[in-house]
């Protein structure tokens, strides 16, 4: 029997365990176990594992829901620093706990009301956006028009606008997306729109942008509004997940990317589904993410 504990960040929900001294074969696991009707039902599984170095206490791998192993999730790593802390599956840490993910060592600061960890900030680490590092092919969509790039936001970040993929079209069966690529340890594509999101069949489109040729491994897509200068409403497509209640290196991303444009300020609300997400970034150097991370049940699973 495989034990887990289920948590969600935003409603972003994932199955974690502890494999500090097991193996398994997990992609087949997440994709039995994340099945919303046959299974437990989640985005996928987060297993705890040894780090490979003593710059991290623990390691974070992450399977999604069709069994793919990604990178980061801003949202699980919160989640995951809650789930390692609570059962002292390392020592110290309680502070701040160092995460070795796909994305390099990252630091969570958990964050308690009275004695429970409630939530956790996270550096997620500063984005790439270099397109060729994305990686995202500009040959495959429409020219990158940077008439609304902030040109400004790129001083100290040693890039010209010709190395971003910033305001090209991707087309897809019907429809054509403006966005900007940004990664976060994993490629994200940005869309700012005027359309309300929800009235954007994102359940058709999400699959076209994620599998579209211009993103050689994929891509994680969301499509936002711009309320004002501290807040973003917006939903997200995630790449071997589909349509998720919220995506933390999503949110990251789409911060990255507005401030580029110059439509916000250095900390921003965003109103996902799941709830609310708090963004810091300067415009350079690392994002920082702070969200809730709630434990909901723990179980077995047969294995």
């Amino acid at each position: 029997m495989i034990e887990f504990t289920k948590y969600q960040g935003t409603g972003n929900d994932y199955l974690f365990i502890d494999a500090l001294s097991k193996q398994y074969d997990w992609p087949k696991l997440a994709k039995v176990i994340s099945d919303r009707h046959f299974g437990v039902g989640a985005d996928g599984i987060i297993i705890a594992r040894p780090a490979d170095s003593d710059a991290a206490a623990v390691r974070m791998q992450m399977f999604n829901a069709d069994g793919s192993e990604g990178v980061m999730c801003g949202n699980g790593l919160r989640c995951f620093a809650k789930f390692v802390i609570d059962r002292n599956l390392v020592k110290g840490g309680h502070d701040s706990l160092k995460v070795q993910t796909g994305a390099g060592v990252l630091t969570v600061e958990p964050l308690r009301d009275t004695n429970s960890i409630v939530g956790a900030r996270v550096n997620m680490g500063a984005p790439i956006l270099r397109a060729i590092d994305v990686p995202a092919d500009a040959s495959k969509t429409g020219p990158s028009n940077y008439a609304g790039l902030a040109h400004d936001s790129l001083e100290g970040l040693g890039l010209a606008p010709a190395d971003l993929m910033f305001d090209a079209a991707v087309k897809t069966t019907g429809t054509t997306f403006v966005g900007t690529a940004v990664s976060m340890g994993n490629p994200h594509f940005i869309s700012m729109i005027d359309t309300p999101v929800y009235e954007i069949d994102l359940e058709k489109q999400g699959p076209l942008v994620e599998n579209h040729s211009a993103f050689p491994n994929r891509v994680n897509f969301s499509i936002v509004n711009l309320v004002d200068r501290g807040h973003l409403i917006g939903r997200t497509w995630e790449r071997g997940s589909g349509i998720t209640m919220a995506c933390g290196t999503g949110v990251s991303a789409v911060v990255v990317a507005a401030r580029l444009h110059g439509l916000v300020d250095d900390h921003v609300s965003l109103q996902w589904p799941g709830g609310e997400l708090e963004i810091t970034w300067p415009g350079y150097g690392p994002v920082i993410l702070e969200g809730d991370a709630i434990e909901v049940f723990s179980g077995k699973f047969p294995g």
